[in-house]
């Protein structure tokens, strides 16, 4: 479990990284700046829970549960930081629909990470 999150936040903080370059550089002539900020958002909720999926997968040895909290975290990048991706690109309000269910995931990701710290054992 520990090697698959560990692959699944490289793998994000690898598009994170290129997303925001491209929101930086590619994007900038092409999308008002309301939308660019739409996007910078997106990358920027990436990028913290792209560290919260590293965290979780260092220690999901000590404790199983923090595997949940790094998937949910994973699910939340791909809901809310994707729907915001696509709508700052594309201009689709209905899009923004999607957006608070990533928000739900990444709290419930928090919520497993708390409950997964409480068990550990002091000393971990």
């Amino acid at each position: 479990m520990k090697r698959s999150l560990l692959m699944l936040g490289s793998m994000f903080g690898f598009f994170g990284v290129a997303l925001g370059a491209f929101g930086a550089h590619g994007l900038k002539q092409l999308i008002p700046p309301e939308a660019l900020t739409v996007f910078e958002t997106g990358v920027r909720y990436h990028m913290y829970h792209t560290f919260a999926i590293l965290a979780a997968a260092l220690l999901a040895e000590k404790q199983p549960k923090m595997a949940v909290a790094g998937r949910l975290f994973g699910i939340g990048i791909i809901l809310f930081s994707g729907s915001l991706y696509a709508l700052a690109v594309t201009g689709i309000r209905p899009l923004g629909m999607i957006t608070p269910f990533g928000g739900v995931s990444f709290l419930a990701g928090w919520a497993f990470f708390f409950t997964a710290s409480f068990k550990m054992q002091k000393g971990d």
